[in-house]
């Protein structure tokens, strides 16, 4: 009886040592080799990346012309210091050898004076620059130009005929009424009479219709 006790306590104490010979796996879900990071571009990359991807400036130099057509009506005796008005380019801008704007582009002005002409003396005037160039994606810049001047024509012909023709005419009423003092005497109430005309009448206005063409220069470089 002793003998299979002894039997037993071996068999078990072998069992027990097998158990204990087997080692946990260390193998874990954290232990197990994760791929690497995608590495993050720098600030400094992307920043370059951004500054090559944009298309280089130009500048377009001063003196540079630009000829325009109107779309508005612009007056000397409408129009008053101020007031905008609308054109576009009737010929591209061609900075060495590349087209910056194209024909068609559209640009926005400013009356700097408007003067109608007088009764007595003074002739019209206006004076007109160019305020900002609008792209076709909708993006503006501003430019400056030189004024532009346009003086209405003098009307010395025209008073000197009216003034003329009405001495003319009262001389030749004068003498038929009582000889040659008569013409004397028509002549100058004549003369008064032409001239009363003259002071009557206004001189010539500045009127520039749409499609009307204006030629405007940079006066200072501009660059988009």
């Amino acid at each position: 009886m002793k003998r299979i006790f002894y039997l037993i306590t071996i068999v078990l104490s072998v069992m027990v040592l097998a158990s204990c010979g087997k080692q946990p796996s260390t193998t874990s879900a954290d232990s197990i080799a994760q791929p690497a990071a995608a590495p993050v571009a720098s600030e400094a990359v992307e920043n370059a990346k951004s500054a090559a991807l944009k298309s280089p400036k130009t500048t377009i130099p001063e003196g540079t012309k630009l000829r325009v057509a109107l779309i508005d009506n612009v007056s000397s005796d409408k129009n008053r210091s101020g007031d905008q008005f609308q054109a576009s380019l009737v010929e591209p801008v061609v900075v060495d050898g590349k087209t910056v704007l194209e024909k068609g582009t559209h640009v926005r002005g400013r009356v700097l004076e408007a003067k109608e002409s007088g009764r007595v003396k003074g002739r019209a005037t206006v004076e007109l620059t160019l305020t900002q160039v609008v792209l076709k994606d909708g993006k503006t810049f501003n430019v400056s130009t030189k004024p532009y001047t346009a003086v209405a024509a003098a009307t010395k012909k025209r008073d000197a005929a009216m003034i003329g023709g009405g001495a003319g005419l009262g001389a030749a009423i004068g003498a038929l009424a009582g000889g040659g003092k008569g013409a004397l005497v028509g002549a100058a109430v004549g003369g008064g009479a032409g001239t009363g005309a003259v002071l009557a009448t206004k001189g010539k206005e500045i009127r520039y219709a749409p499609e009307t063409r204006l030629l405007f220069t940079l006066a200072s470089p501009v660059e988009i």
